[in-house]
């Protein structure tokens, strides 16, 4: 099984639920500096104005991972989806450098943090926080394999 995080651009209203969910999913205390693993973005360009969901991607070729000196990134067996172990991470941001979206991003300590997919959600059953609460259902998750 091949799982994608799909974002269908049309539905997406900014609300920015996913964010949220995420935050209080993984922890994240922005009052003390940590950055979300989520963001809405907004783009403007000529007339057109439009925003989307973004947080890691989980290439299929993940750029992160070979760039990674000590195997901290790696693709999970089970859902293809990039996972990490923070305690594998030395703190070089070669990860950061090498992905196109700049998903990674680091604890206070200097280890990486990064959307994960809500992997232990999924082991369990359960969606993805930021999939679960999107009002729109812009967010989904998908089975790549099966289409």
């Amino acid at each position: 099984m091949k799982l994608t995080l799909d974002l269908d651009i049309d539905k997406c209203s900014a609300c920015g639920a996913c964010a949220i969910a995420c935050m209080d999913q993984c922890d994240i205390d922005t009052e003390k500096g940590e950055s979300p693993l989520r963001a809405v973005i907004d783009l403007e360009r000529g007339d057109t104005y439009m925003y989307f969901s973004l947080s890691c991607m989980h290439c299929d070729d993940a750029p992160c991972i070979l760039a990674c000196p000590t195997g901290c990134l790696r693709k999970d067996p089970e859902t293809n989806l990039t996972i990490y172990d923070s305690e594998a991470c030395v703190g070089c941001h070669g990860c950061s450098l090498a992905c196109p979206y700049g998903a990674p991003s680091y604890s206070k300590d200097g280890k990486l943090i990064k959307c994960d997919g809500c992997i232990e959600r999924l082991r369990h059953g359960l969606k993805p926080a930021c999939v679960r609460t999107c009002p729109t259902e812009a967010l989904g998750l998908k089975d790549a394999d099966a289409s």
